[in-house]
């Protein structure tokens, strides 16, 4: 998507409402950016968590998702877990704009996990790797880390509604490493033609995408991408699930790769893929988006 809005479809009302709205989000993050790091950090949380959270429907939703999985969870439980959840997409939010500092701080971070003497074998083999996880603490921060070792990280991803705000949200995921792509035949070219030659690719798989076939996910049916188990398959790639998680402090993360998913079909892959993050949800399901529309139409 452009940065303006193309004319040939072009509504006078919507484009100048997604201008406004464009102006006023970036506005404020480049106030942000003047703070200090951990200040802006903890400010944008909290911002996200008792304002912009609630007044854009995020915390009704994170509710409704969090009453659907767990309802025999107390009421106020669960209004806890969408408080911090809110806090994270906030801070989750301004650390990926923080595109020198947080890239900075996540080099020296320790990589962790039964899936890092995989990727060095793979990487010293030249075999392709792709990496997945889900919208979880904030993946950005083990992507930082693997770019600081020397990872070619290209990534895949949707278009905002808000074209003004889209131009400048592309631009803070190229600045963490490799290229980006849009989803969509040409992306999705560009996103193959990148592994092929060599590159790594990281997907994100947790949301819902219309027409996808239906796997467990939090005890419930949900709609999964088998994109990930597919490629991996067609082009004999390591598959490796991986979390940036958050640490108490608010603003350090432990860096996670998982073991690898073992090859066997697209379907027991995705659900082997769905598990593992259903497994860290449960952990702590404090640092899942939980404000996505993941189960729709059920609810």
């Amino acid at each position: 998507m452009s940065a303006v809005p193309s004319p040939k479809n072009s509504d006078p009302a919507r484009d100048w409402g997604h201008y406004l709205s464009n102006l006023v989000i970036h506005s404020l993050i480049r106030l942000l950016l003047l703070l200090p790091y951990a200040l802006r950090v903890r400010l944008m949380g909290a911002m996200v968590e008792r304002v912009i959270g609630p007044l854009a429907g995020y915390r009704r939703r994170a509710l409704r998702n969090l009453a659907y999985i767990w309802p025999e969870m107390p009421a106020p439980e669960r209004a806890e877990i969408a408080k911090q959840c809110l806090n994270n997409v906030g801070r989750s939010f301004i650390e990926n704009y923080s595109a020198k500092d947080f890239p900075e701080r996540m080099a020296s971070n320790q990589l962790t996990g039964d899936g890092l003497p995989a990727l060095e074998a793979a990487m010293a083999e030249g075999k392709p790797i792709i990496l997945v996880s889900g919208h979880y603490g904030n993946y950005e921060a083990t992507r930082a880390a693997l770019v600081a070792r020397g990872l070619n990280i290209g990534g895949l991803y949707r278009d905002m509604k808000n074209p003004y705000f889209n131009a400048h949200y592309v631009k803070t995921m190229e600045a963490f490493g490799g290229p980006v792509f849009a989803q969509g035949r040409r992306g999705t070219a560009g996103f193959v033609r990148h592994l092929k030659e060599g590159g790594q690719l990281v997907l994100l798989f947790d949301q819902h995408v219309i027409g996808a076939p239906e796997f467990e996910f939090l005890g419930h049916p949900a709609n999964t991408a088998t994109s990930a188990a597919e490629l991996a398959l067609r082009y004999d790639a390591l598959l490796i699930p991986f979390y940036g998680i958050r640490q108490p402090d608010g603003l350090g993360f432990e860096t996670v790769l998982e073991a690898p998913i073992s090859h066997s079909n697209p379907s027991e892959m995705t659900q082997a893929l769905s598990d593992s993050l259903a497994a860290r949800i449960n952990a702590d399901p404090t640092q899942w988006f939980w404000v996505h529309r993941r189960w729709r139409p059920k609810i």
